[in-house]
């Protein structure tokens, strides 16, 4: 019988029954300390010995004695009887307790004189000055630095005693695959144990991977008794959903506690945590995303609480960029993209599907929305923990909009400039709400191919509240891309599916079927419609559709052939005040470069005779060009 609800407790819940439901192992290792980097100290480290051990020159010059110098002067140089040429870390002998710099003295036959007196001390570096021998150098607890491994070299540290957990970690499931084996149909690449792995031995964990096991009680059963016989952690990877090929739980059961199966989080809601041996047994959902919830939230906590490195939370404040709206009662987790837009740090929310490995490659970041909370409004301003470099948002341009290839090819070149673009497919619409907002750098649109934005019906009624500038990125063709050549004669007799009803590309075959006289009940799957171009081309591409409006580009991109029917420009709208930005003048040298132009010539799918153009259109529709000379931008 298919188990169809878990019984779920909540985050706060599940974290304490977590927490104190295990003894710390207290289990500590001697790390190298050239390994030691990011590790945690378990016992408090002392010096072996004085550093320096002795007096030591802190200047190239002579050691003196400073009552011999008390009366120097210009007007009254001494010439000294008794001192020493000594260099920057020599030994200065215990009879001087002074040194000269050499460009203060001057030589006169054998002996030195100088013009000015020297005080008790100077340019000597003291015995102990840095640390005496037995003392503090760094207390339990400490997170190991790069800049701290220097350190205890110097104090005659070579091994650092660190907090240390095992952790065996089974991967489940008779669709998996291993890592660099392609996978059939059906199959996927075990990835969630890599990904646990690498998470938690960053923490200090010391982690292994058990070989794949099928779904099968008896063999997860088999691979849990060993696992946790030699390990303080157990993770095991999928089976902990409601499904009916689901061992997991039973297997737990059948060996120990199952304290808690399904926690009201999402991602991650299948989540359970069972005691074997008095050791904890968490089992990850084996979608990616719920995955990465868990091994965030449970597994990562526990190994804090055990004196682990704790993982990297550094928080900032931002407004969303668009609405986002949860399920209330549950704790969920949502990758963002943060980026910085004026005085403002702005959030764009991705996509929170499980099995969306790419939502947290594209985002910097993710919000915690508490279960009371049914949602946000755009604008709303909450709390976003970065999961890379705090400066890189800085570097990162948020576009909202209608998206090409040609985009991509100009993300790959301002990659190497140091600069993150991360687009949001939104269409034109989209594009022109998140204008309103000032919530994306620039806005990527599909536009009429007349040069005249006043021929654009979709924009006019927007100039009078906004002051915009378009960056010509290329002229595309819009076309019907399909598995084998067709005609338009064909449509009638093909598996169509088609795009929003407010993009650019609905709208041209709107008007192609209305020039042609074709009802679009005729079609098999107008109706069918999906979020962008290239779910248009990745449906023909698997054949579940034969036909589909898109962009030359993007059906080149996925193999397919392409009927051309109309032209349109491709362009960054933009407010007009963000020229200024230093980052997006970088963005438009890069546009106007030979570089990208030969990106986009050597495709063969844009025409690039305007590329980098600038065109702005006031309030008033009054419209002029921009040129861009020496990073500098000048009305014409």
């Amino acid at each position: 019988m298919v188990k169809r609800y878990l019984s779920l407790c909540s985050l706060e819940e599940a974290l304490n029954l977590l927490k104190n439901s295990f003894v710390d192992p207290s289990r500590t290792e001697l790390v190298p300390l050239i390994e030691s980097l990011g590790r945690i100290v378990a016992a408090p480290i002392y010096a072996k010995y004085s550093v320096p051990e002795v007096n030591i020159a802190a200047m190239d010059g002579i050691a003196v004695k400073s009552r011999d110098t008390l009366d120097a002067s210009d007007q009254s140089p001494v010439t000294l009887e008794e001192c020493t040429l000594v260099n920057t870390g020599n030994i200065v002998p215990p009879s001087f307790d002074a040194v000269i710099m050499i460009e203060d003295t001057w030589q006169d036959g054998e002996k030195y004189l100088i013009r000015k007196s020297a005080a008790p001390g100077q340019h000597i570096r003291a015995a102990g000055e840095d640390i005496f021998e037995n003392r503090l150098v760094l207390p339990r607890g400490h997170r190991i630095r790069a800049f701290d491994i220097g350190a205890l070299a110097t104090y005659g540290i070579v091994r650092i005693n660190a907090r240390m957990v095992n952790v065996g970690i089974i991967p489940t499931g008779s669709e998996l695959v291993p890592l660099g084996v392609r996978p059939s149909p059906g199959q996927v690449v075990e990835s969630n144990t890599i990904m646990a792995q690498v998470f938690l031995e960053a923490m200090g964990a010391h982690c292994t991977r058990l070989p794949i096991v099928r779904a099968d009680p008896d063999e997860i059963k088999k691979a849990m008794v060993s696992a946790v016989e030699t390990n303080d952690l157990v993770l095991i990877s999928a089976g902990s959903s409601a499904g009916t090929r689901d061992y997991t739980s039973q297997v737990i059961s059948s060996l120990g506690e199952l304290i808690f199966h399904g926690v009201a989080v999402k991602p991650g809601k299948p989540v359970m945590l069972g005691k074997i041996n008095q050791k904890p047994v968490i089992g990850l959902p084996g979608y990616p995303l719920a995955a990465q919830t868990a091994l965030r939230e449970f597994a990562a906590p526990l190994l804090e609480a055990w004196g682990l490195a704790p993982a990297p939370r550094h928080r900032v404040r931002a407004k969303l960029a668009t609405p986002l709206s949860t399920d209330i009662g549950f704790d969920e987790f949502v990758p963002v993209t943060v980026g910085r837009i004026g005085p403002a740090y702005w959030g764009v929310p991705n996509s929170r599907s499980s099995g969306v490995q790419m939502a947290t490659i594209k985002a910097n970041g993710y919000s915690h929305i508490p279960a009371p909370v049914e949602g946000y409004s755009a604008g709303h301003e909450l709390d976003v923990f970065l999961t890379t470099d705090p400066a890189s948002i800085e570097r990162t341009l948020i576009f909202s909009g209608t998206l090409d290839p040609a985009l991509e090819e100009l993300g790959i070149i301002a990659h190497d400039q140091g600069m993150f673009i991360h687009a949001v497919n939104t269409g034109n619409a989209g594009a022109l709400i998140a204008l309103k907002r000032h919530a994306c750098h620039a806005a990527p649109m599909n536009l009429p191919a007349s040069s005249l934005l006043a021929d654009c019906p979709f924009i006019l009624p927007h100039l009078s509240s906004m002051d915009l500038a378009f960056v010509h990125i290329a002229m595309i063709q819009q076309g019907i891309a399909s598995h084998d050549s067709i005609t338009l004669e064909d449509l009638t007799s093909l598996r169509y599916i088609n795009t929003r009803k407010d993009s650019s590309t609905r709208m041209a075959f709107d008007q192609l079927l209305d020039s042609k006289g074709i009802d679009p009940s005729q079609i098999d799957g107008y109706h069918h419609e999906v979020a962008n171009l290239k779910m248009v081309a990745a449906a023909i591409r698997n054949g579940h559709a034969d036909a589909g409006m898109c962009t030359s580009g993007i059906a080149k991109a996925h193999g397919l052939e392409f009927l051309p029917l109309a032209r349109e420009q491709y362009e960054l709208a933009m407010h007009r005040e963000m020229l200024a930005d230093s980052r997006i003048c970088t963005l438009i040298s890069l546009i106007n470069s030979p570089v990208y132009r030969n990106r986009l010539e050597y495709s063969g799918a844009y025409d690039t005779s305007r590329t980098g153009k600038i065109r702005s259109v006031s309030g008033d529709k009054t419209e002029c060009e921009i040129t861009f000379e020496n990073n500098s931008l000048v009305l014409s």
